[in-house]
Order: structure tokens, then sequence, then C-alpha cells
């Protein structure tokens, strides 16, 4: 055989080899919206290091994403608080820690909220921002919350107001993103958001118990008012979904939740 057909006939099996070894197939996700940027980001980035697979990401909530990983209509679910006892049949994967920040407009000149004072304003009993500091606004508050089945609603609700209803007198938006622009917006307003989509330049965040939200005050626990980010499976994950969450809990997938989000290898 002559020299050159060796060198094809090696290129060749090499390259097979290499093709065989990359993961290929498609992916789809659905859930949380505070999810959804880190996971679309992490889909691009692993879509860009493996050309022959393609990821779907959509939103929905965070109820959304455990009915999609329960129906299977969704290879992974995406969620934003901790399972409930009736939902613990899922597999969970958490890629990632999340604290949920309380912002104001910037005209607002408070600074911090206890939290009984933040459970008071989402309970409906307190209404003024008088009532919180008399420094801050002459106003009546607008409470912007979360749609029901959102995931940081639930955490909200869990870590805020426990066994107390959220108050029926306010803004409800359907995402991170419109509970940002609506504060924004209103000088009135209180809302709470994603720390990893947090906008300073938009919108200003006030310390809780005199506690910033950041990576340091969330990982010491300090901060209490903190969820995880979950992927869902039905069963333990399998195929190139389980390659998938397998990459993104490696040094180069944490690399990227570390840019917005708080890498679960963080010490």
């Amino acid at each position: 055989m002559k020299k050159s057909t060796l060198l094809v006939l090696i290129c060749t099996l090499v390259f097979s080899a290499v093709c065989l070894a990359a993961p290929s197939g498609s992916i789809t996700l659905a859930g949380s919206t505070s999810v959804q940027p880190l996971a679309e980001e992490l889909a691009k980035a692993y879509m860009t290091k493996y050309p022959a697979i393609k990821i779907a990401v959509q939103g929905g909530g965070s109820g959304a994403g455990i009915k999609a990983a329960i129906d299977g209509t969704a290879d992974i679910g995406m969620c934003s608080r901790e399972l409930n006892p009736d939902e613990k049949n899922l597999t969970a994967t958490e890629i990632a820690k999340d604290g949920v920040t309380i912002i104001v407009n910037k005209a607002n000149k408070l600074t911090n909220l206890s939290l009984g004072q933040l459970q008071k304003i989402y309970a409906g009993s307190v209404t003024e921002w008088k009532q919180v500091d008399p420094k801050s606004l002459n106003t009546k508050i607008v409470v912007v919350n979360r749609e029901a089945g959102s995931g940081t609603r639930g955490a909200f609700e869990e870590l805020v107001l426990g066994k107390l209803k959220n108050t029926s007198n306010c803004l409800v938006q359907s995402s991170t993103g419109a509970v940002q622009q609506t504060v924004a917006v209103t000088k009135e307003a209180v809302g709470y958001i994603s720390l990893g989509s947090l906008d300073p330049k938009a919108v200003k965040a006030v310390t809780v118990n005199g506690v910033a939200c950041n990576q340091a005050n969330i990982l010491s626990k300090k901060y209490l008012i903190q969820r995880p980010f979950l992927f869902l499976t039905k069963t333990a994950p399998t195929g190139v979904a389980k390659e998938f969450i397998h990459w993104i809990l490696s040094p180069e997938g944490q690399k990227i939740v570390a840019k917005d989000f708080i890498s679960i290898k963080a010490r």
C-alpha cells in the first residue's frame, strides 16, 4: 500500500472515530424564566462545542417546567425553587445557586428593608412607603409580583411570606424582565428578581436585614432569600441530556454559570 493511501486511510479512521465520539442529537428544555437566560447561554456554548447537538430552550415558568418533566414533553424541565414533597419523584440536578434580589425604583431613597417589613408589604398590611421609612417616598407602595407558577414567586412566598397570603392589590408580571422593567418606570414600585438578571443601571437593589444579595452572602447563608436552579428529568437523565448536564457541572460549564449566577462549585 502506498504511503499516501495509508495516510488517507488513517486520517479517515481518525475522523470517523472523532465523529462517533462527539455527541449528537437534540434536547428540549422548558420552564423557569429565571433559569432560561442561563440555559440559553449554556446551550449556545455547548452547540458551538458540539455542532451535531441541537438544543431548544423555552420559558413558561417553573410550574410548566415541572409539568414538562413529568409529562415528558421536554427532555429537561427548568425550575427555580425547591421541589415540593409531591414533586420529589423527579430527578433534580442543581446547576446553580441564585439570590432573589429586592428592587425599587432609582428615585426611591430607601436602601434597606427588614424581612418583616418586606413580609408586611407583600401581605398587604403595609401599603405606604412612609410606614417603612419616612425618608423614602410619601406615596402608596406599588407591589409588583410574579404570576402563579413562577419559581421566583414560589421561592419568595416560601422564604418571605411563610403561611401568609400574597396581597391581591399588586401588579402581576409574567417574567423577571417584565418585573424589572415595571419597577424601572414606576417610582412607587417594589419587586423581586433573580440576582443574575439585575441591571443596576435600571433599578436599585436594597439590602434585606442589612445584608446585600451577593455571592459571598448567599454562600455563607447570611442572605436569606436564595434558591437553587434545578434541571429536572422524569427519571435519571440518559443519552444526550445526561451528557449536557454532565458538561454543565464540569469546570467549563460552571465557568459560564459563574458569569452572572453562583457556581455550585464555588467555595
